[in-house]
């Protein structure tokens, strides 16, 4: 580094939904702007460490240095929400450690980009007077949810799920209550009362990086960037996405298998293929996976599956929870493999996402509808069953499905449980048909408009630069 560079901090936060999207980013940042250099300093509980690592290989070693934070120890049976919290809160002192050394350097540090998850790092921003960011690899729609969440917390006394009336916020599709994220649904827990605090910091910082663009979420992002009607004013908030994953086979290992998926897809005929896959972290139960299991045959169309074991925690394989000694294929119903060996393939655990996505026989995408997902299928055109599991997915899939059109939500009975008939009655409408060509068309605008959003002379260039001039002014 030299006296014209301008030197940035990156803090993650554990989870590999978390962490690759603000490396993404980072390495958005010093492709666009070679005078920038990022130190990305990444807390780990252990169990995302070595993947991340492994996909970090392929990063600009001269544009960006990786710091990585020892393993922190964390407490037995504590939820993915407090795992990856805590994660960040045990690894402060080292963070700031580190955030002292880098400002006496030089260049010195101008600004710092947090986390979500790292939101108490942002304190060091002050004690070093650094420009403070938050990096959202979330929909505009839900980083709008966060700041009416003090709001809503004030003006709602009952849990949300039971509100008669959907939460209207300015430029967002209506939510019902029990689609909000999944630390909202139980106001008297440890992790909502976090959600809160978390919250509240990001009114006062300098800016806030939303992963998605104009032309998708325009009412949303034009309502944020308006400042708010709350008593704390919003900060300004710049929407610099899509910002996927690029390429490569990682984020799982298992090239051989990845080969064979592109080699089976090969062999099929254009849009004929349904990719079905929940993410790094979404499990079904048992009950769940035969019921997809026959769906998927009863539809008498081609699929794709990534299968994991099943569990009763629909987030049991997130934070490197996955039970990869298990093969996930004796959980299917008897004779499944054999009946569609014809019409499918399934793998375990594992497969190229942006690959097969990318692929032209694939013509429709089974989601768990997490943002990192959705955006990767945007960018491919592909448009969607969604199947929301946690998190914020039921919010993403309102925006997909209601908002933006270009996705189909199959209804669950009372019991949450989603039949095969119902299964293979959307897979019909979103793979043949009139409704199935409507779908593809509004996806295929979309797609254009993202892939303009991150030209030269797109809407999301155009943010990031206005926040890199602002810190070359500083440098």
């Amino acid at each position: 580094m030299d006296n014209k560079t301008v030197h940035i901090a990156v803090v993650p936060s554990a989870g590999f939904s978390h962490l690759i999207p603000i490396l993404e980013f980072s390495k958005r940042v010093v492709s666009l702007h070679p005078h920038l250099h990022v130190t990305c300093i990444v807390p780990s509980n252990g169990s995302s460490q070595s993947a991340s690592k492994s996909h970090l290989e392929s990063f600009p070693s001269d544009s960006i240095t990786l710091t990585f934070l020892p393993p922190v120890d964390l407490p037995q049976g504590l939820d993915t929400g407090s795992q990856i919290q805590l994660t960040v809160t045990l690894s402060l002192p080292l963070i700031h450690q580190t955030l002292k050394s880098l400002t006496c350097r030089t260049p010195p540090l101008v600004a710092l980009v947090v986390d979500t998850f790292a939101a108490e790092a942002l304190d060091f921003a002050k004690e070093f007077s650094l420009l403070a960011y938050v990096y959202c690899p979330l929909a505009a729609t839900t980083v709008s949810l966060h700041f009416h969440m003090l709001k809503l917390d004030e003006e709602t006394s009952c849990e949300y799920r039971d509100l008669h009336d959907p939460i209207e916020m300015e430029g967002c599709v209506p939510l019902h209550g029990k689609d909000l994220y999944s630390p909202a649904q139980d106001r008297s827990s440890r992790v909502y009362q976090l959600l809160l605090k978390r919250v509240k910091r990001f009114f006062f910082v300098d800016g806030v990086f939303v992963n998605s663009f104009l032309e998708m979420e325009i009412g949303p992002i034009r309502a944020l960037q308006g400042g708010g009607s709350y008593k704390y004013k919003y900060p300004p908030v710049y929407a610099v996405g899509p910002i996927v994953q690029s390429g490569g086979f990682g984020g799982g290992g298992g090239g051989d298998m990845g080969l064979e998926c592109l080699a089976w897809l090969d062999r099929q005929q254009a849009c004929s293929v349904l990719f079905v896959c929940f993410g790094s972290g979404g499990t079904l139960s048992q009950e769940q996976v035969d019921e997809l299991a026959l769906g998927l045959e009863l539809s008498g169309h081609k699929f794709l599956w990534v299968l994991r074991p099943p569990s009763s925690v629909a987030n049991a394989a997130y934070l490197g929870g996955a039970k990869e000694d298990v093969d996930p294929l004796k959980f299917l119903p008897c004779g499944f493999l054999e009946r569609t060996k014809g019409q499918g393939l399934v793998v375990p655990l594992w497969a190229p996402q942006v690959q097969v996505l990318g692929h032209c026989s694939v013509g429709g995408f089974l989601s768990h509808c997490g943002w990192n997902s959705t955006l990767e299928s945007v960018l491919q055109g592909v448009p969607f069953i969604a199947w929301p599991l946690f998190a914020e997915q039921r919010m993403n899939a309102v925006v997909l499905c209601e908002g933006l059109k270009v996705g189909l939500r199959p209804r669950g009975n009372e019991n949450g449980l989603v039949e095969r008939g119902e299964i293979a009655e959307v897979i019909k409408r979103l793979m043949s048909g009139e409704e199935a060509g409507q779908l593809r068309q509004r996806m295929k605008e979309l797609k254009e408009a993202a892939t303009h959003a991150i030209k030269e002379d797109g809407s999301s260039t155009k943010a990031l630069a206005q926040v890199v001039l602002k810190w070359k002014n500083l440098a």
